[in-house]
């Protein structure tokens, strides 16, 4: 399932992002969860007895790179709904390390699908393994799903039913996705309109992702005011639509080659279709920016997804996740940068 993904994203910091005091609360707290997820399954992932070292698989070592702000930006804007909910902090941190969980599925899928190697959970295995280690990698996170629900229960965090349906709803909210996923393979026949794409395929590739965070609020906070609720997860809605506009503008040239979705190409195929005949006799390889090709084609999208970014920092302003003073305009800047389009920013500064 392909999600938003950051690239090249190195050491560098979150930007104006870092200089809220929730998302410093929220992005110390997301760490923890992440540590428990991979303290569980170091527990969970290791060879019987009398096995020989060679068939041998375990966690490996976790890389203090996987903790940088700027590997998190959505990891920390998802647990920072938590603390705007005021969860208790016994299930926020469930909730947390649940989100992580969700990483690793998603994130675990997209390198099977995509032949990628984003690596999430390090598994030591025999030779390179890369297609094994990541089904590895999804059944050891769904056995790390029921040590935290069992956990949850024996604390008293959540009821047994709760837990039950927690575990099922975490299967069923990825499906959608999954089932875009599936049209994909092999590769589209045709590209649908943009307005398709915008309204239909982005909810399913990305909108429907950024909501995953609402899982345990809507399972187990039955006492929060549902419209608040509602209000957040459209503000995430837009973040992710808007977040996913640019990852198409981004991808241009890996979209073209592997025939995914993808709003450029739509705007392309309708407005400019020679332009994708005349790629078609190019050898273009997926990491190409073919988008320097057609800038007057993607500067409307790059600025329709700003605009939503700005949309849904407003939102989140509103809600109470952002300061009034918050330089709303600078964070929406800082995900394009994020999301390795810092050379087509200017195009932003303008609006």
């Amino acid at each position: 399932m392909v999600g938003v993904r950051p690239k090249r994203s190195g050491q560098r910091s979150a930007g104006p992002w870092e200089t809220v005091r929730l998302f410093n609360k929220s992005f110390s707290e997301q760490q923890t969860c992440m540590r428990t997820v991979y303290a569980i399954a170091q527990k969970v992932v290791f060879p019987l007895p009398g096995t020989v070292e060679t068939f041998g698989v375990h966690v490996g070592p976790i890389p203090d790179t996987f903790f940088t702000p700027r590997k998190n930006i959505f990891s920390t804007l998802f647990y920072a709904i938590y603390l705007t909910l005021n969860i208790p902090q016994p299930r926020r941190m469930l909730y947390g390390a649940l989100n992580h969980l969700f990483r690793i599925w998603v994130t675990s899928a997209d390198n099977l699908l995509d032949d990628e190697d984003k690596c999430v959970l390090p598994l030591a295995m025999p030779r390179s393994s890369r297609v094994m280690r990541e089904v590895v990698a999804i059944m050891a996170a769904d056995r790390v799903l029921w040590h935290l629900l069992r956990t949850a229960i024996s604390a008293k965090t959540l009821s047994a039913n709760q837990a039950d349906e927690l575990a099922e709803q975490s299967l069923r909210c990825l499906l959608p996705s999954a089932a875009l996923e599936a049209s994909e393979e092999g590769g589209i026949t045709s590209r649908p309109s943009p307005e398709y794409v915008l309204d239909t395929i982005h909810m399913f590739k990305t909108g429907m992702l950024f909501n995953i965070p609402f899982l345990g609020i809507d399972v187990v906070e039955k006492e929060l005011d549902p419209e608040h609720v509602n209000r957040l997860k459209r503000a995430l809605m837009l973040f992710g639509g808007g977040c996913q506009l640019l990852d198409d503008v981004r991808d241009v040239g890996r979209d073209f080659i592997e025939r995914r979705h993808n709003y450029v190409l739509s705007v392309l195929a309708r407005d400019q279709p020679e332009q994708l005949r005349i790629w078609s006799g190019q050898d273009i390889k997926p990491g190409d920016r073919l988008y320097r090709d057609i800038v007057p084609i993607c500067l409307p999208a790059l600025r329709l997804g700003f605009k939503k970014l700005i949309e849904a920092c407003h939102a989140l302003q509103a809600e109470g996740m952002l300061p009034r003073r918050s330089p709303v305009n600078q964070m929406a800047l800082s995900m394009v940068t994020a999301l390795d389009l810092e050379e087509l920013s200017y195009a932003c500064t303008t609006l």
